[in-house]
């Protein structure tokens, strides 16, 4: 299977720990992670994604707005560099060691983290990031 994410969860992941908006949220996260893990293929998509999905029930979720569209292009200009492609809606790729060595190794030194900025998840990415990634759900492949 392929796992539809928009770009700013291309940065999301690297420091996804368990820790969510619901607890839904979390469990389908977790699951995510696992088929990252185990090298499944990514689509990057324009709007809500498999990880925003147990959100499109709530009321007004945050996916459909303007503010996360902004974030989404920032992140695709960011990973863009890392992954040496255009990374727009309908993009594939396959997520390996070398290529998250290089998504963690840029997050860390915050070059790929424009879209980040007025995230509420930010500081506990910081800290993350700034451990080694401890805890981080997405394993090496």
């Amino acid at each position: 299977m392929t796992i539809r994410l928009r770009a700013h969860h291309l940065l999301c992941m690297l420091t996804y720990v368990g820790k969510g908006y619901t607890p839904d949220f979390c469990t389908n996260y977790d699951e995510i992670a696992a088929r990252l893990t185990r090298g499944e293929d990514i689509e990057i998509v324009a709007g809500p994604d498999d990880v925003c999905a147990p959100l499109l029930s709530t009321n007004d979720p945050h996916c459909h707005k303007d503010s996360v569209r902004v974030r989404d292009a920032e992140a695709a200009a960011a990973v863009s560099g890392l992954l040496e492609a255009t990374v727009e809606p309908g993009f594939c790729f396959t997520l390996d060691a070398s290529l998250l060595t290089r998504f963690r190794t840029a997050f860390a030194a915050g070059t790929s983290r424009s879209a980040c900025g007025g995230c509420e998840w930010s500081a506990l990415c910081d800290g993350i990031a700034g451990s080694g990634f401890p805890g981080a759900r997405l394993q090496d492949v």
